[in-house]
Formats: C-alpha cells, structure tokens, sequence
C-alpha cells in the first residue's frame, strides 16, 4: 500500500466503495428466502423483493462508480472504514420490509431500524411488543438477519468475493470479534473464511436436528421444526431473538438444557472449535487460558444465581439449577434468552447478570461485550504492574497460553475496555438525560442495564426492557442512543474512534 495509491485524504474511497459494493450485492440475496416465505403464507412479497433489489442495485451503482476492482488496495485504514460503512448500511436495507410491509409495530423507521441492527448485530433487543403479532417473513428475516449476522457479512464476503484475496485478511482481522490468532489456522484467508462459515453452518443444522428431534420424540411438543430452526440459528448466533413472546421459556427443560450446550459452544473461538473437531486437537481446547477463565466465569455466575434462588425458596432442585446455569449462560455469551423473568430475582442475580454483560465469550466467538481473553490479559497486567510497583527493575512479561504477548496487543487491549467503559458511561447519561426530557420512568439502574446490554449486543435488560418486555416505551432518541451503541459494540469501538480522529484522513 503507497502513499500515492490513496485518495488525497489518505485513504482509498475507491476500494472501500468498490468492496461494501459487492458485500451490498450479496447482501440483496439473501431476500430471497423472506420472500419465498411470504410467498407460501400469502403475505405480500413486494417489499421483500424492493428491499433485495435495492440492496443489490445499491452494490451495483457502487461497483460502477469505482470502475475498476480496487480490493488489493485495502490497508489498515480502509479496512475501519469498510467495517464501519458495512454495519451501518446493511441494517439499512434489512429495515426496508419493516417499514414497507406496514407492520404496525415497526412502522416507525427509527424502530425498525433498531430491530434489523438488532438482528444483524446479534443483539435480541426488540422494540416489538407482541412478536406473535408479527407477519411469518417478518419472523422469518429476524431469525436470518441473526443467523448472517453472528458469523459475521463480512466473513461472509471474504469466503464468497474473489476481490478479497489480498485484502481479506486485514478485513478478517478486524471482523473477528476479539483479538484473534489468525496465522495459526494454517489457511489462507478465503479457505479461513469458508472453512469458519461451514463450521457455523454445520453446527447449526446439528443443534436445528437435535432440537428438532426432541419434538418428534413428544419430550417437548412445541418444539416444532420451525421453532427448533429458530432457536438453534439464533443460539449459534448468541443473539437471542425468538418467535415465542416468553422466549425460551416455552419449552420444556430437555430443550432449555440443549440451548445452554449450544450456546456454550458457540461462545467458544470458532478457530478452536474447528481444530477440535476437524483436527482432533481436544487437547489444544483444554490447554487454552481462555476457554478455563471462560468456564470459569460461567461456574461462578451459576453458583451466585443459584446461591440466589435457593435462599429466595422460588426455586429447588433441578430446576433451580436449570434456571440458574441457563441466565448465567445466556447473558454472558450475549445471548439474551431468558427462561424466566429474571427481573424479579433478588440483588444478587441482578448485579450478577449485569456484571457479566461485561464479560462476553470468547475471541472469535459470535458473542459480543469485550471478551474473556482481554479479561485475561488485563489481569496479567495488573499483576505484572503490582510486582513491578514493588520492583521497579523486574522484568516480568505477560504470557497467554505460555507465549509472550507483545506490548502492541496490551495497549490495544487496554484502549479498547477504555473506549467501551467510556461510550458506555457516555450511552447512560445519554438515556437518563433523555428520560427525563421527555418524562419517561426510566431508573438509574434501568439506563445503565439498556446501555450495557446494548453495546455489549446482549439483547434484554431490566425494567420494562427486561426478558419478557421490549424497549417500545423508550423515545426515538433513546432508540438511536441504544442503536449507536449496538453499531458500536459489533464494530468493537476502535475502527470509528479512528475514523474520528484527523491522523486518519491525512496521507
């Protein structure tokens, strides 16, 4: 990448537009499926079809603007902006059908596009209050929005776009929810990308099978082949939208205790999973600090939910486990299912659930929030500069998984919980400004829950917000607020704060 192959404002505008053209392109396609939906429930299928062609026309109009394919001129800076334009404008064109379908719930623009953010970002929060109200494609595309969104579009181009055979792996990189250790898979870029999104793709129709089968042997029968497609898509995704207005909470335990497995592995780094299950690595999993910090976490959180609900009496036994391991998992992946209103737990389980909105799954997971392995690496340098603060001349390097990690990757993980404490205390102060702007009942507690929910892409919060509400009762500035910080905890904050800054415009 030169100087002079770049815009006079340092950056190439051509080969960003050129790339989020041809992921706009294919984006359209994937219309097709709510329009056939519609097609066999008799519903309308012409804004299904105006949403997909002006997506792909969208794509079409970029690519002749940019004459030429530019992918090979991606860099650091291009790839920000590209992972930013992209999260911004695909939601764009998944809102289209809301608006034009005139569903009444999601007629209003700013409500409908924070349902297709929502969706494409794996969040699960909704501004609909009946979901069963909605139309079939409608539900439909909200489960697929999820489904496309949790692996990530833009892997998604990578695998499928052959401009991306230079570029790919800067836009990988960045894509990949955490940092991740892309040298080690042993590919290149393209197979990286096709072979992640065959991994997803076939541990979804395992866990739609396993789902599935359970309604057919009776041991749960309203686990029907559509529910079971629904929740194993959105599981795998961890973003938690469901068709059922009580969540997951409307089957019965055999498919609650399914749900936790799958979530639990999907909140596993996905390059693990496939030298595990391809490459007979088990070993490489169990060696791995941060799958143990991570099931760690999750051990915890279930033992304070359970320590909860036991001395509340509401639950015993098995259930009270159930319930317990099933919250802890849910929103700590970001997955946001709910299997009871957890709203009316005690002070315990509620710090307890909004704490681990902070923690998030694993690296290269399809969860959100910041992640177990900067968790790790923040401990490790605390550590390291507690023993330095007792001997200044020590030399003592953080390792992840017996290997240095380098002061580069340590700085950057620290910016990174930095600008995310910081967005998310400036997301609060923003609703709680708001809420009383315009009078709304909305507690301290109640912004800091939407905030932290929102930009961690979890899904439910508290209050009216909370697992079996919605956040209908909030204002249309209060939906933008929450939608920017969805955006921005998909994005991981760094490339826009960099887009913002005047360094990156210069050549």
């Amino acid at each position: 990448m030169t100087a002079r192959r770049r815009s006079r404002l340092g950056v190439d505008l051509g080969a960003v537009f050129d790339l989020v053209g041809g992921v706009l392109r294919w984006v359209g396609l994937a219309f097709i499926a709510p329009t056939l939906v519609a097609l066999f429930a008799g519903e309308a299928i012409w804004p299904w079809l105006a949403a997909g062609g002006a997506a792909s026309g969208t794509g079409l109009l970029l690519d002749r603007l940019t004459h030429e394919r530019r992918a090979d001129r991606i860099g650091q800076r291009e790839g920000f902006l590209v992972i930013a334009l992209v999260w911004l404008l695909v939601p764009v064109f998944g809102a289209l059908p809301f608006v034009l379908s005139g569903e009444p719930q999601l007629s209003a623009p700013v409500d409908a596009y924070f349902e297709a953010m929502s969706g494409f970002t794996a969040t699960g929060g909704s501004v609909v209050p009946s979901i069963e109200e909605l139309g079939e494609a409608t539900q439909f595309w909200r489960q697929l929005s999820h489904w496309l969104g949790g692996m990530g579009i833009i892997v998604l181009a990578i695998a499928v776009l052959p401009r991306l055979r230079v570029g790919g792996r800067r836009l990988l990189q960045s894509e990949l929810a955490g940092p991740t250790e892309l040298e080690k898979f042993g590919a290149t870029i393209r197979e990286t990308a096709r072979n992640l999104w065959s991994l997803y793709v076939g541990l979804t129709l395992v866990a739609t099978l396993v789902l599935a089968s359970v309604g057919w042997l009776g041991l749960d029968p309203a686990m029907t082949p559509w529910q079971a497609f629904a929740h194993a898509s959105s599981a795998m995704a961890l973003g938690g939208f469901s068709p059922q207005g009580e969540s997951v909470a409307a089957f019965a335990p055999i498919s609650q205790w399914i749900l936790v497995v799958v979530m639990v592995v999907a909140g596993i780094n996905f390059l693990r999973l496939f030298n595990v299950i391809f490459k007979q690595r088990a070993k490489e999993l169990l060696r791995d600090e941060e799958v143990r910090l991570y099931g760690g976490f999750l051990l915890v959180a279930t033992a304070l939910l359970l320590a909860e609900l036991l001395r509340s009496g509401d639950y015993a036994g098995e259930e009270a486990v159930r319930q317990s391991a099933f919250q802890a998992t849910s929103i700590m992946t970001t997955t946001g299912f709910a299997t009871a209103d957890y709203t009316l737990w005690g002070s315990l389980a509620t710090v307890t659930l909004l704490l681990l909105m902070f923690v998030g799954a694993s690296a290269g997971s399809t969860g959100g929030s910041i992640k177990v392995v900067r968790h790790l690496l923040l401990f490790r340098i605390v550590r390291r500069d507690l023993a330095q603060a007792a001997h200044p001349h020590v030399v003592v390097p953080v390792r992840k998984n017996g290997i240095v990690v380098d002061e580069q990757a340590l700085r950057s993980t620290v910016l990174f919980v930095l600008l995310y404490l910081f967005v998310f205390a400036l997301g609060s102060l923003g609703l709680v400004i708001d809420a009383e702007r315009t009078g709304v009942e909305l507690s301290a507690f109640d912004a800091i829950g939407a905030a932290a929910s929102s930009i961690g892409n979890v899904g439910p919060a508290f209050g009216d917000a909370g697992p079996y509400g919605s956040f209908a009762s909030y204002s249309n500035l209060s939906t933008a607020i929450l939608t920017a910080l969805m955006w921005l905890g998909r994005v991981e904050i760094v490339p826009v704060a960099v887009l913002l800054t005047r360094t990156f415009w210069r050549p």
